[in-house]
């Protein structure tokens, strides 16, 4: 079942995504070599209580993390561990977070040190192509356009688009209908509606499309090891424009300023 919003609740759920975009933006200050994934989690499940809100996965489905830290090759459902993060890797982090009854939920990839121009066109590519389904998130357009214009975007540079793992409705529960594949055929698929909110989330390959989950029944790796790179928004469907509800620029304002990351793809 489809659930639209109200207005009000839109409003609700806006606070609800900032928080996580705000979470985001602490943990751009903190990332550097030498960290651990584990510590990450920690600063990111404490400024989530502070701010009067849960974690929305913790003990999500058993999910044993506040936040998701996709690592390199993970393309989503890392687990934070006691690994450190070293100079030339791409981190995914992944968080959501529950107030007034609703969630919000997105994610943003940062590059720690150098990298290669692939590996920074592949990032910059990924981030891109989010905007350009966003841009297909209004009302009249049918689901299928977003997913064909993320879809082209990135096969456009030879890019593995996952099939296997998509976008979804958001509201009271993390999960609602309907799913929002990275892929599709233009002019297919519901008809949108307005004040429908969905996570939006392009997970994109440097290689193949093919992934597997690891033994822990969470971690999904890319087949051939190669990197992978995830950006979310949450957005709800409006005349025209798409209203974003969620916001990267407190995320990239922390970024800029951390001299660990690397921006340069901007």
């Amino acid at each position: 079942m489809i659930l639209y919003k109200t207005n009000e609740q839109v409003e609700l759920m806006k606070i609800s995504a900032m928080l996580v975009s705000h979470t985001l933006s602490e943990v751009a200050k903190i990332l550097k070599p030498g960290i651990k994934t584990i510590q990450i989690d920690k600063l990111a499940n404490e400024y989530i209580l502070d701010n009067g809100a849960v974690p929305s996965f913790y003990n999500y489905s058993g999910f044993p993390h506040h936040i998701i830290t996709s690592v390199n090759d993970v393309v989503v459902h890392g687990f934070p561990n006691e690994t450190e993060l070293k100079d030339g890797d791409i981190i995914s982090v992944d968080v959501g977070t529950i107030k007034n009854g609703f969630h919000g939920d997105h994610a943003y990839t940062f590059i720690i040190g150098e990298v290669s121009p692939e590996i920074l066109n592949l990032v910059k590519t990924t981030k891109e192509s989010l905007f350009i389904g966003i841009k297909e998130a209004i009302v009249g357009k049918r689901l299928g356009d977003i997913g064909f214009a993320i879809q082209s975007h990135n096969e456009k540079q030879g890019y593995g688009v996952v099939r296997d793992f998509v976008g979804h409705g958001l509201g009271k529960t993390m999960h609602e209908d309907p799913q929002v594949p990275n892929y599709g055929r233009r002019g297919s698929g519901i008809m949108l509606k307005e004040n429908l909110v969905l996570a939006i989330e392009p997970m994109i390959n440097l290689g193949t499309k093919d992934v597997f989950i690891e033994k822990d029944g969470w971690t999904v790796r890319t087949k051939d090891g190669k990197p992978s790179v995830h950006f979310e928004h949450d957005v709800c469907i409006k005349k025209g424009e798409a209203l974003i509800l969620s916001d990267y620029t407190p995320i990239e304002a922390a970024e800029k300023a951390n001299i660990n990351l690397n921006t340069s793809y901007y």
